[in-house]
């Protein structure tokens, strides 16, 4: 397979009262998807199933982010999710909690031999 990376975009995304990992990361996938307008397939005349999209998300606590949730964000494309330990949890001063805060990078790709 000749997967070839033609778009990277990052985003940041949080959970402010909740401590609610997956949201923070949702939040940051779309953050990172709502800064980009290229229709990629369409510039490439290929299906968008075609897509190859890796998202790497990190926040403080990758156990607690629900994966398959995130995976429902895209509507089409062959979405590969990794989360790692990165982000930040920011202790709230005058109340128990924290502020979740997930960033994201998302890598769209596609196999150009496949698909020429």
């Amino acid at each position: 397979m000749a997967k070839t990376r033609v778009l990277v975009e990052f985003g940041m995304g949080t959970s402010l009262r909740r401590e609610d990992y997956t949201e923070a990361a949702k939040r940051a996938i779309k953050d990172a998807l709502w800064h980009n307008s290229v229709s990629l397939a369409e510039l490439f005349d290929f299906p968008k199933e075609a897509m190859i999209i890796d998202a790497e998300i990190g926040v403080a606590k990758p156990d607690q982010v629900d994966v398959a949730a995130l995976k429902q964000i895209f509507p089409y494309g062959q979405p590969n999710i990794r989360v790692t330990e990165g982000g930040l949890d920011v202790d709230k001063p005058h109340a128990d909690g924290r502020t979740v805060i997930a960033n994201a990078a998302v890598i769209v790709s596609f196999d150009m031999e496949a698909l020429s």
